[in-house]
C-alpha cells in the first residue's frame, strides 16, 4: 500500500496572494539606530516554491539611490498550530532564532514575534488587486506599538 503525498490546503494555495514582482515608496520612522527616519524604495520578488506548500520572499531596500538592506523569506501554513510562518533573514542579523506566526483574516495578514530586544508585528493589507500595504512595528512590552516603517507596493508582474 502507497501512501498519498500530501497536497496543499487552501491556506497554502492562499499564501499565493503574495506572489509576483512588488515595488513601492517606503517611509522609515526614527528609531535610535536611524533618528532622522526618512524615506526608501523596496522591492519583493516573491515566488511559489516547495510544491505549493509555500512562497519565497526576496527583498531589496534602496535609500539614497544606494541599497540599504536586504531580507529573504520563507512563508508557510502549520496546520497542526493553525497559524502561517514566516521564516526570516536579513542584513541587519542574518538568520533569527525564532519565526513569527501569523493570521490571516480577510485582506490583511499579521504575523508576531518576540525576542529579548522585545516584540515585533509584522502587517499585509491587500488594499485592491496589486495594491499591498506593509508596515512593521516594535514593541519592549507587547502592549505599547510604535511605528518602524510602512510602504505601499504596486505589483508589477503576477504569479
Amino acid at each position: 500500500m502507497s501512501m498519498q503525498m500530501p497536497k496543499p490546503t487552501r491556506f497554502h494555495k492562499k499564501l499565493l496572494d503574495l506572489v509576483g514582482t512588488w515595488t513601492g515608496d517606503e517611509v522609515m520612522h526614527p528609531m535610535p539606530w536611524d533618528p532622522q527616519g526618512g524615506k526608501a524604495k523596496g522591492s519583493y520578488k516573491v515566488r511559489a516554491a516547495l510544491d505549493g506548500f509555500g512562497v519565497i520572499q526576496d527583498y531589496v531596500q534602496k535609500r539614497g539611490g544606494k541599497q540599504s538592506y536586504v531580507g529573504h523569506g520563507v512563508l508557510g501554513y502549520d496546520a497542526q498550530a493553525n497559524c502561517y510562518l514566516w521564516h526570516w533573514s536579513d542584513s541587519m542579523g542574518g538568520v533569527p532564532n525564532q519565526v513569527s506566526k501569523g493570521t490571516w483574516t480577510g485582506k490583511t495578514l499579521v504575523f508576531v514575534a518576540s525576542c529579548e530586544q522585545g516584540h515585533s508585528r509584522y502587517t499585509y493589507v491587500f488594499k485592491k488587486k496589486d495594491v499591498l500595504e506593509f508596515s512593521i512595528e516594535m514593541s519592549q512590552d507587547g502592549q505599547d506599538w510604535a511605528p518602524f516603517m510602512n510602504g505601499t507596493y504596486t505589483r508589477k508582474s503576477a504569479k
